[in-house]
């Protein structure tokens, strides 16, 4: 069983967001200056073990890895932001990763192939830096990412480099991008190709048409659209209750075009896996929770979990899902280990400490291998609730 977390390599100062937010604009901007927007509302998520890390620091990505594999992680999922004529963003912590050798740890890629727009600021529609398909060059793609494929820490799926595609329904032609991609890989001596879309939120692409137009996988997220929507099927008249006193006082909170969408993390969760998606080879996503308003001056969706005992739940039912898959295929994904100012992350903070990591070490032992050993619980951080 690995368990592969999506990895945000946004950590440190780069010229385009100094000139679009500000000398110095991380995350951490974001994550240092949000509060709560009701009562109960857990903000900040104030890093606790690694504290507020520079990615430029070899150290951090040494400690981070470390971390991870303690608790049974098996890789992370780096997003890759490569627009059309081979610029790319946020670079330097992977570069550096593939450069070094260090850390000793497994990674794959997954191309985060969207726009880059002010939605932190509340313009959603004002594109900073544009994909444009009609100039991306595919072979030019594959050319670079044949080099990180190359790397002995590279994950593969019964051999093949394993590569995840964000928006997949936002390629133009995807047929014969994925043709080309392919073919240049096979010319530069990787044959074979693994390629999962991701159902990320908002995306429409089905597992059927998928696996039609050339990738092997579908990989789900979370949370999905269907996840977030407030309309969506209820389950009995105490969940009714439940998202109708919150939306109530949604309402109070905000005028409707502001709204702060607020939802229960169980709801979720119990959905999720409910909705078990068809397919042979659709590996599930699972989250520790969800709060993308230190991203947003008002408005977003709050998913908060204050019980990892619910996550170590869904991410149980999801090992069982891909249990009986081939072994290279019993893949799981958890988004993420360090989505801070989504409130998505297994990096320990102040308020739980190392639970979540925890909840995921003893939701995969029955899976590890039988000479792994345990990792020890780590004492509690001071002032933990």
């Amino acid at each position: 069983m690995r368990a592969l977390c999506f990895y945000l390599p946004q950590y440190h100062p780069i010229p385009e967001n100094d000139a679009w937010w500000g000398p110095g604009f991380t995350e951490w901007t974001n994550v240092a200056q949000s509060r709560p927007r009701f009562k109960g509302h857990y903000q900040p998520h104030i890093p606790a073990d690694l504290g507020f890390y520079d990615l430029r620091l070899e150290e951090t990505r040494l400690a981070q890895a470390e971390l991870a594999k303690e608790y049974g992680i098996g890789g992370f999922c780096y997003y890759h932001y490569w627009f059309d004529d081979g610029r790319r963003l946020l670079e330097r912590p992977f570069d550096e990763v593939l450069a070094s050798g260090k850390p000793d740890f497994p990674f794959c890629l997954c191309w985060a192939n969207g726009n880059w727009t002010r939605r932190w600021d509340g313009a959603e529609h004002e594109v900073l830096m544009r994909q444009d398909y009609a100039v991306y060059d595919a072979a030019h793609h594959m050319e670079w990412l044949v080099r990180a494929f190359r790397d002995r820490r590279y994950v593969r799926v019964g051999g093949r480099p394993l590569f995840l595609v964000y928006q997949p329904g936002a390629l133009v032609d995807r047929a014969a991008v994925i043709r080309t991609w392919r073919e240049t890989a096979a010319r530069l001596g990787e044959p074979e190709l693994y390629l999962c879309a991701v159902k990320s939120p908002g995306d429409r692409t089905e597992y059927a048409e998928a696996l039609a137009d050339g990738f092997d996988a579908l990989t789900e997220f979370a949370p999905t659209g269907r996840m977030a929507a407030v309309d969506g099927p209820l389950a009995g008249v105490r969940t009714f209750a439940r998202r109708a006193a919150r939306r109530v006082m949604v309402e109070l909170l905000a005028p409707v075009r502001t709204r702060l969408h607020v939802l229960s993390y169980r709801d979720v969760a119990e959905e999720a896996m409910r909705r078990v998606p068809a397919g042979e080879r659709v590996f599930p996503c699972v989250m520790p929770s969800w709060d993308n308003s230190a991203r947003r001056r008002s408005g977003g969706t709050v998913i908060q979990n204050d019980d990892p005992a619910l996550y170590q739940r869904w991410l149980e039912h999801a090992c069982r899902r891909v249990a009986g898959n081939e072994p290279d295929e019993q893949i799981v994904f958890v988004n993420a280990w360090n989505e801070w100012a989504e409130g998505c992350h297994l990096e320990p903070d102040r308020r739980f400490g190392r639970r979540f990591l925890e909840a995921t070490r003893d939701a995969l032992a029955p899976y590890a291998q039988p000479s792994a050993r345990r990792a020890p619980a780590a004492p509690r951080v001071a002032g933990v609730a």
